[in-house]
């Protein structure tokens, strides 16, 4: 046995959502290999004492832009069509050596709030896998395409720029690492693309088993604009060029009809939550239950760093929570199994990670309860929900491996990253900004 976890509170997430006091935690080779209320007789090489500490399976962040963390704080206060003018601007800017840098402080910040899987869409596909590849996280990670295809333009998926693009990438890093890093076909949403692109994007997912992220429905204008246009709904058109006959995690989700929520339910389509962010943006939120009661699977996630502040998971399971309150009312264990099951579904990744059972992978965190504001601590599940902070987390880890302990982050060189962005990236992308 590699390493013991003892006298821990240990919150499985199981189908009878279990969860054992004074308990040991065993593994080996980078699985669950020992869970009991006694040691195991096998010796381990590393004791862990969980004295105090709740123990967890990782959280799953379904939906991100790790390397907006450059423009964080910049447009806040900014009208709405100013920030996003902003945004565009500075992100025109941006390079691979800037994404990369930017990704690894982002996957940093996850790391530090107990994100041990994240699902990325956005511009630089190849230097956020190099980034994750490096800092150790599991991580599915999509293309932003966007694009307008001329009705009359000749399409070809071999030769046109971003989907030969994503085939490189996808031939580079899809399963690397025993599948740690996925690679997921995407478009940014159907308002900012056609169905030529979506069509070349789904035949190559299929083909290859790629997953497919998307934003969807995430104001009442987008869906008004695409039944002004098309008198289909987004979900029904995307639905109609066969978007959704791949496994799609599709962010925001807050205005689709009834009728939409029971397609995509029947597609087993992944709704992902993002309610700080869509705080942030005055836009909607998801209607949690009505997507689960219509089918749909509902994951969590953070939105990028430009639109929420921060990456902290805890904070996004206390405000799903609490929003959902003001209608129906949604339990703790309901929020934590959107963050760890739900999104470990989404991801395609139910058999590895998402629950504490003997032979998933050992993508763990302790979260220390020894804080004033966790005590006293009546129901461990209520206090993860509505307590406990991204702060609270005292070690990460992603297969075995410890990713981030007590301040430190064994595989980041955060000193680095820091220095790149101070002396490249934000030089380079806010050139000429004032």
């Amino acid at each position: 046995m590699d390493t013991l976890i003892s006298n821990v509170t240990l919150v499985t997430m199981n189908n009878r959502m279990d969860v054992l006091f004074g308990a040991y935690l065993g593994i080996t080779e980078g699985k669950i290999a020992y869970i009991g209320k006694t040691a195991p007789e096998d010796k381990p090489q590393t004791i862990i004492d969980g004295t105090g500490m709740v123990l967890m399976p990782g959280l799953v962040n379904c939906h991100t832009h790790l390397a907006t963390t450059v423009l964080r704080s910049y447009c806040d206060e900014m009208p709405a069509h100013e920030a996003l003018d902003a945004q565009l601007r500075l992100e025109d800017k941006m390079d691979a050596r800037c994404a990369k840098a930017a990704a690894t402080l982002g996957i940093a910040e996850c790391l530090r709030f107990g994100i041990t899987s994240v699902s990325d869409l956005y511009y630089y596909p190849e230097a956020t896998a190099e980034a994750a590849a490096e800092a150790g996280i599991k991580a599915n990670i999509a293309l932003s395409s966007y694009r307008f295809i001329d009705q009359n333009e000749d399409f070809d998926f071999e030769t046109d720029e971003q989907c030969a693009f994503l085939r490189k990438v996808v031939e580079k890093w899809h399963n690397h690492d025993g599948g740690r890093i996925k690679i997921d076909a995407g478009i940014h949403a159907e308002y900012t693309s056609n169905y030529k692109l979506w069509e070349g994007l789904v035949g190559y997912a299929s083909e290859q088993g790629l997953g497919f992220q998307l934003h969807l429905a995430e104001t009442q204008n987008e869906t008004d604009s695409c039944l002004d246009r098309t008198g289909l709904s987004p979900a029904e058109l995307l639905s109609c060029h066969g978007v959704f006959n791949v496994p799609v995690t599709a962010a925001g989700c807050a205005c689709l009809s009834a009728e939409d929520q029971k397609l995509l339910g029947k597609k087993k389509a992944t709704a992902v939550a993002t309610p700080i962010a869509a705080a942030k943006l005055g836009h909607p939120t998801t209607p949690i239950l009505n997507c689960v009661k219509n089918g749909m699977n509902v994951a969590l996630g953070t939105g990028g760093a430009v639109e929420c502040g921060n990456l902290d998971m805890f904070e996004v399971l206390r405000a799903t929570a609490m929003a959902a309150r003001t209608e129906n009312p949604l339990p703790a264990s309901a929020a934590l199994m959107m963050a760890t099951t739900c999104g470990a579904r989404a991801q395609g990744r139910a058999d590895k990670i998402g629950m504490i059972e003997v032979g998933m992978d050992a993508d763990l965190i302790l979260v220390d309860f020894s804080a004033p504001h966790l005590i006293p601590c009546h129901n461990v599940l209520n206090a993860l929900v509505y307590s406990a902070k991204g702060g609270d987390v005292a070690m990460t880890m992603v297969g075995g491996k410890i990713l981030y302990q007590n301040g430190q982050f064994p595989t980041i060189d955060l000193q680095h990253v820091v220095e790149e962005l101070t002396t490249y990236a934000i030089p380079r992308v806010f050139a000429d900004s004032k």
